[in-house]
């Protein structure tokens, strides 16, 4: 489903309405938007649900910090390995 048909979607619902699209935070990951489904909450106040599709892959991590679902983080400096000491015999 593409943006232009998601809007196209919700244009139709009211614009009150809570919307709602529950992922897992502590594993998160991209997925397709299958359906727009309208339902009333345990108050009788209309709610749209985005139906999970597809799962496309990792959630792009700057997507994950801005939902607060991780803390930023700065990847730890490069360096070099050392080598690997040889296995044998001598002790």
């Amino acid at each position: 489903m593409t943006v232009g048909e998601l809007i196209n979607r919700l244009s139709e619902l009211d614009r009150d309405a809570a919307a709602r699209l529950a992922f897992n935070p502590f594993f998160p990951m991209a997925h397709r938007i299958a359906d727009v489904v309208t339902a009333t909450d345990e108050t009788g106040r209309p709610v749209v649900f985005l139906a999970d599709g597809q799962q496309l892959g990792h959630l792009p991590p700057a997507v994950a910090v801005r939902l607060t679902w991780q803390e930023p983080t700065t990847a730890p400096p490069r360096t070099r390995r050392r080598a690997a000491r040889p296995s044998g015999g001598d002790r």
